[in-house]
């Protein structure tokens, strides 16, 4: 036991004097006793990569461990390996440490890296053993296997020289002591990082970390393009946000709404138990014809709410085809002028989408599930395409939903 305390208390001053060895003055950071997580967000877009951001934030939490703010990882036309976005670049990161540590990655590395998680015992953490890149079998998880796995980690010039297995543990940190088992089975002394191939997290995000979207905030940067756009081009007056999602890959994916009934974010329309309905194809994919439509009864229904103020501006987010001819000459007689940014930006889509005095979006987008989350921690209304369904025997009126009973 005091050989336990003893090695304990060596290893609590070996890392800060290293530490302090590699900082100057002003450069000073506490490391973190209670250890630290980093993970690689190798899976899907932003969306999806934002979704595992929230479970992450949770896991790091109930581990108390520091969260190492990754990278946003993207993947530009023409380019054969991913790219590395640094988080800060879209989000503040001040207001995260309202709910639990967080350092940029970056900074960490460049910082107390060294220090704290020494090249020769970096280890790589996965539910199982991963196949290498030809197929065979292999025990480790082979965490830099293929892009976007391989660039994200040599942005940092990070190698593994182990794997561990963590299986059967989960990070349901929200039921059961599946964070104290973590806490026995892997202790910061002894692994004072633990880097996971993949985000630590469900997708979709799970419902008990939804609200923690309140803490991830668009960097002042960017709340400054938003705004700008908003002066220079959008129409004094309300405006109106929608989403549509409707490039030949989601042509696809809705193919299999009927088979699919849990797809991707569906469970923001339908419950995550399907208690408030089912998919439909329409909700997945809408038509020209329902979202011209739709766009008609939810300006009207502003107009009636607001005492006759009007939606004057229409902005569009989509990751192919904006619509803006059809849309323009559906409201010409309304008056509404119909926008979208003259350069893909999807970053800067949102911050926009976020701002508008309504805004309509895709049930199984995990992209407008970022905007509806974001929207619903600042009191703001949103409603989707084609949910709740109409029907022709209720004249024409949808089903009330469940908070309207």
């Amino acid at each position: 036991m005091k050989m336990t305390r003893f090695s304990s208390k060596f290893f609590t001053i070996a890392i800060s004097v290293i530490a302090l060895m590699n900082l100057s003055r002003s450069e000073l950071i506490d490391i973190d006793l209670n250890g630290y997580l980093a993970y690689c967000p190798c899976m899907g877009r932003f969306g999806n990569q934002a979704d595992h951001f929230l479970g992450a934030f949770a896991f790091a939490k109930h581990l108390n461990r520091t969260l190492i703010l990754p990278p946003w990882v993207e993947y530009r036309q023409g380019q054969m390996k991913s790219i590395q976005v640094p988080f800060n670049r879209y989000f503040q990161v001040e207001p995260l440490k309202e709910y639990h540590r967080v350092i940029l990655m970056h900074e960490f590395m460049e910082k107390i890296g060294t220090a704290v998680w020494p090249e020769g015992k970096r280890i790589a953490f996965c539910y199982m053993a991963r196949k290498a890149l030809n197929g065979s079998e292999t025990n480790s998880c082979n965490a830099k296997d293929g892009n976007p796995f391989g660039p994200f980690w040599d942005e940092f010039g990070v190698n593994f020289v182990d794997s561990v297995f963590y299986g059967p543990l989960n990070y349901d940190v929200h039921h059961g002591d599946v964070a104290e088992k973590w806490k026995e089975q892997y202790p910061a002394k002894r692994y004072p990082v633990l880097a996971f191939s993949g985000a630590p997290a469900s997708f979709p995000v799970q419902q008990e970390n939804v609200g923690l979207q309140q803490y991830l905030r668009f960097s002042t940067s960017l709340m400054e393009k938003a705004q700008e756009f908003r002066k220079q081009h959008l129409p004094r007056g309300a405006f109106m946000g929608i989403h549509l999602r409707n490039g030949i890959d989601w042509v696809r994916t809705c193919e299999h709404s009927k088979d699919s009934p849990n797809l991707f974010a569906v469970a923001q329309c339908i419950g995550y138990r399907g208690e408030k309905g089912s998919l439909t194809r329409e909700m997945c994919f809408p038509s020209q014809e329902g979202i011209i439509q739709q766009l008609k009864r939810e300006m009207k229904k502003y107009k009636e709410n607001h005492h006759g103020d009007e939606i004057r501006g229409l902005f569009v987010a989509s990751d192919s085809n904006h619509m803006i001819g059809e849309l323009t000459d559906a409201f010409r007689r309304m008056d509404v002028s119909v926008h979208k940014l003259p350069e893909n930006d999807p970053h800067l889509d949102l911050a926009i989408l976020e701002m508008a005095n309504h805004f309509i979006g895709n049930c199984v987008s995990s992209y407008t599930a970022f905007v509806k989350r974001s929207r619903d921690v600042r009191g703001l209304p949103s409603s989707f395409w084609a949910f709740p369904p109409r029907h022709k025997g209720s004249g024409g009126r949808r089903n009330p939903t469940h908070e309207e009973l």
